[in-house]
């Protein structure tokens, strides 16, 4: 929980910081870019399937994750309303659970519960794509905007992290585990976020399973969360 503070605190400052920037920055430009963060929690969605987990696994209640972005608009015909966005982000999701993958670099990923004699802090899985997001900006002069989208992921980072007892032995251990084979390369969903001026609200569905078919558990995320744009 004190990281989970430490990352609140973290994300907080950055947007006090852009806030900052966007004091200097002129409004033509604000209106052609825009920079931001999205703060969330994951509800991951999954069945239980015995060949990939058993009937023990289960999730965290809060699953943090942050997407960072920036965006070039367009604006859509000769009204400032509606304005056509493209850009980069880069996003991380994290799954806590009571499991661990028994072996990442498997022909088939195995989620195995951690026995309940073993004692542990932490058993996680880290993902970090790199986003290509396309939205529709609806945006009034009010300081409410709409904006549904799409977004397309490339995989660029993946780990196992875990800290708790060997399950053979009575000592604390702390474990990172890179590269997780049978993930799929690519992810993609619909993102729509509803908002006032800075603040929004974040929504990410995401239509693709993060293991490859037949090759691990069908698993994706939706995210949930807050929008953070100073400019």
């Amino acid at each position: 929980m004190k990281k989970v503070h430490i990352f609140l605190v973290s994300l907080l400052l950055l947007s006090f910081s852009l806030d900052a920037v966007s004091q200097v920055i002129s409004e033509s430009a604000k209106r052609k870019f825009t920079v931001g963060v999205d703060v969330f929690t994951d509800i991951w969605l999954y069945d239980i399937n015995p060949p990939y987990m058993d009937q023990f696994f289960e999730l965290r209640t809060i699953q943090q994750g942050a997407t960072a972005f920036m965006q070039y608009n367009m604006q859509i015909g000769n009204q400032e309303l509606a304005s056509f966005a493209f850009g980069l982000g880069i996003r991380n999701h994290n799954m806590y659970s009571n499991s661990v993958i028994e072996d990442i670099k498997a022909d088939t990923i195995k989620f195995v519960s951690i026995p309940s004699s073993v004692e542990y802090r932490k058993s996680k899985v880290n993902l970090t794509y790199l986003d290509l997001p396309i939205e529709i900006k609806l945006r009034w002069k009010n300081g409410f905007k709409l904006v549904p989208g799409f977004k397309v992921g490339y995989l660029i980072d993946s780990k196992q992290k875990y800290k708790g007892d060997r399950y053979d032995e009575e000592i604390m251990v702390k474990e990172k585990t890179k590269t997780i084979r049978q993930l799929e390369d690519w992810s993609y969903g619909f993102t729509l976020r509803i908002g006032y001026k800075v603040a929004s609200l974040y929504g990410y569905y995401q239509i693709s399973d993060i293991f490859q078919s037949e090759k691990g558990p069908g698993m994706s995320p939706i995210s949930i969360g807050i929008t953070i744009t100073p400019f």
